[in-house]
């Protein structure tokens, strides 16, 4: 037998469902604005890349972490894409010609401009589905289970850039959504190797992961 419910109470019960309602929408809408959105990566076909030696392994696992580099070239004065696309081909060149691997040692590459290219063929493919990596070349023991990142530059004594700092933050956290890594597993080079890189952008890695804590919501 049913037992019809007091008014007060009906009400009630109406108000709570739509403040529940109201929560939960909410929690969506800021979620939603939470979202990163995907930053421009120019793709080794858009800046002229050689075709790897032999082909990459691709590791069918996540990532874990993000290792930051420097590349210990000379602080250019040129912020254009045409010298990010240069330096992309000049950084192969080094990995191939010189360290005798078989494509660019990094993951992905971002320019003294802010511009951010693929480093090795198929990281870019990895990052978007985000469910795979390709195996890397950038630091001894952690080539299958980190993304690594080269930031054009020497930072042993100067800040980069505002629009190449800029950039990495939008990537890292872009990275971060893609692979459900936590910003707390950011790393610079020298936590895995006796190495000055990526210099003073190392003493600028808790900042990088608030900063991008803070844009992943």
């Amino acid at each position: 037998m049913s037992v019809p419910l007091p008014r007060r109470s009906v009400l009630r019960g109406a108000v709570l469902l739509g403040a529940g309602a109201l929560t939960q929408a909410g929690g969506a809408a800021r979620a939603a604005a939470a979202r990163v959105d995907q930053p421009t990566i120019a793709n080794c076909a858009t800046w002229g890349a050689r075709p790897p030696s032999s082909p990459v392994s691709v590791v069918s696992s996540r990532p874990n972490k993000i290792i930051i580099h420097h590349t210990a070239f000379p602080n250019t004065t040129d912020y254009s894409l045409a010298q990010a696309y240069r330096n992309s081909r000049d950084i192969q060149d080094l990995h191939m010609d010189s360290n005798g691997w078989l494509d660019s040692g990094q993951h992905f590459t971002n320019s003294r401009g802010g511009h951010l290219t693929e480093g090795r063929h198929g990281s870019l493919y990895g990052l978007l589905h985000g469910q795979s990596m390709v195996q890397g070349a950038h630091c001894v023991g952690q080539n299958s289970q980190a993304i690594g990142i080269e930031n054009d530059g020497i930072y042993v004594d100067v800040q980069p850039p505002q629009a190449l700092w800029d950039s990495l933050v939008w990537f890292c956290a872009f990275t971060c959504q893609q692979y459900g890594i936590a910003p707390t597993e950011i790393y610079g080079h020298r936590d895995f190797a006796s190495t000055q890189c990526p210099g003073l952008l190392h003493d600028r890695l808790p900042e990088l992961r608030r900063t991008v804590a803070t844009r992943l919501g």
